[in-house]
């Protein structure tokens, strides 16, 4: 069971299983060119954290099993809608007007015929990478995918990624599925985290 914060948006009101500190661990498995594929274990504390914007700001933390980082990211999630007035943007520019979604009601007409809502997330990590990813969320479940991968010249080989993450019996479960270094999409790691009371 969920409890909504006093405060919540209602535009957040869809991702209300996920709001809080999770952690645990996971495992990545998956070929790199020339080598076979071989499991790493890793541990992560990932954190969403509503904001007064209607968003979600997500951020997490992986590091091997010495405690060193193999990497961090960060990143905003929201109900993919079109921007209105109301909205601040682009750049430093205020937002100006009535908010579109004031009630249940309001959220409620943003349902899709899956019985969900459509997303959208940016999620930027310390590889020099970002993602912009589409898609639903219904229930305690969210899938989404990249509709855009945009990498420094620098990093490593990255062309799309597909993350899907649950609750179930009270922990968030998730996995990533991506295309990278020469291999198409496939598997690439899952984890277990559970949620940290504060």
């Amino acid at each position: 069971m969920f409890v909504l914060p006093d405060d919540l948006p209602i535009a957040l009101t869809p991702f209300t299983f996920l709001i809080g500190t999770w952690s645990g661990s996971g495992v990545v498995s998956y070929p790199v060119e020339g080598t076979a594929t071989t499991e790493i274990e890793f541990f992560q504390r990932v954190e969403f954290t509503p904001l007064t914007t209607g968003k979600l700001e997500y951020r997490s933390i992986v590091s091997d099993s010495k405690g060193g980082l193999i990497i961090q990211e960060q990143g905003y999630w929201m109900l993919a809608q079109i921007s209105t007035a109301d909205q601040p943007g682009p750049g430093l520019l205020p937002g100006t007007g009535k908010p579109i979604i004031e009630t249940r009601d309001d959220l409620e007409l943003l349902r899709n015929v899956n019985d969900g809502f459509e997303i959208e997330a940016i999620i930027t990590n310390s590889d020099s990478v970002s993602e912009l990813y589409f898609g639903q969320i219904k229930g305690a479940r969210v899938d989404i995918a990249t509709d855009a991968v945009l990498r420094s010249p620098n990093s490593k080989e990255y062309t799309a990624g597909q993350r899907m993450f649950g609750l179930v019996d009270g922990a968030l479960l998730w996995a990533w599925d991506m295309a990278a270094i020469g291999s198409p999409l496939r598997s690439h790691a899952s984890a277990r985290l559970e949620k940290q009371v504060d």
